[in-house]
C-alpha cells in the first residue's frame, strides 16, 4: 500500500490567484517545492486534489488547466520535486454551465477525487494526509478518513482565526504556517511510527 500526501493547489502550493489558468500567472509559494521534495524523499506519493469552478463557469477549459499543471510540474522539477497525479473537479452545483452544472461527488469536501486516487494507488489511509488552506480541504480529508492539516498560506490563517473567534474547537488535526511546516510534521510522525 502507498502512503500519500494529498495537496490542495491554490493557496497551498502556489499563490492564490482568482481562477488561475495562465502559466505566466503561476507563482509557487516560497519553500513549497522543497517541502514536496522532502515528502517525496520520505516515500510519499504527492497527489493534488483541486476544485476548479473556473472550468464550470466557462472561464477556461480543461485543456488549459492541464497545460497549467504541466507548467507547474516543470517548475517544481527545477527543485527536484513533482506532483505524481492531479485530480480535479470541474463542476459547480450553482454556477456551472452546461454539463458542468451539477452537484457531484468529486467536489471537496466530498471525496470523489480521493476515491479515484484510491483505485489507482491503493492508499494506506493510516499513513496519509490532506494538506490545504481551507476548511473544506481538511473536511474532505476527514470525510475520506485521513488526517487534515491546515496551512497558514492562502486563506488558511483567516480560516483558523475565524474558527478561534467563534470559540470553536480546531477543525484541523494540525496547523502549520507553511507547506514546509506541514511536511516536517508529517515526516516527524512517520519517524515516530518507525521508532
Amino acid at each position: 500500500m502507498e502512503k500519500a500526501v494529498f495537496l490542495d493547489r491554490d493557496g497551498t502550493i502556489n499563490e492564490e490567484v482568482t481562477y488561475l489558468f495562465r502559466p505566466e500567472d503561476l507563482v509557487i509559494l516560497p519553500g513549497a517545492a522543497q517541502a514536496i521534495k522532502k515528502l517525496r524523499d520520505h516515500g510519499f506519493l504527492i497527489l493534488v486534489v483541486t476544485n476548479q469552478a473556473g472550468i464550470a463557469r466557462g472561464y477556461y477549459t480543461e485543456e488549459q488547466m492541464h497545460v497549467l499543471h504541466q507548467h507547474l510540474n516543470r517548475q517544481l522539477k527545477k527543485d527536484g520535486a513533482w506532483i505524481d497525479r492531479f485530480y480535479y473537479c470541474p463542476h459547480h452545483p450553482d454556477h456551472g454551465i452546461g454539463a458542468y452544472k451539477k452537484a457531484c461527488h468529486c467536489r471537496k469536501p466530498d471525496i470523489g477525487m480521493f476515491e479515484m486516487a484510491q483505485k489507482e494507488y491503493d492508499i494506506d489511509k493510516s499513513r496519509s494526509y490532506m494538506v490545504g488552506d481551507k476548511r473544506i480541504d481538511v473536511q474532505a480529508g476527514h470525510n475520506y478518513g485521513i488526517q487534515g492539516i491546515l496551512v497558514g498560506t492562502g486563506y488558511g490563517r483567516e480560516e483558523r482565526q475565524a474558527g478561534e473567534s467563534l470559540g470553536e474547537e480546531p477543525f484541523y488535526d494540525f496547523y502549520a504556517e507553511t507547506l514546509m511546516g506541514a511536511a516536517e510534521f508529517i515526516i516527524g510522525k512517520e519517524r515516530k511510527r518507525h521508532g
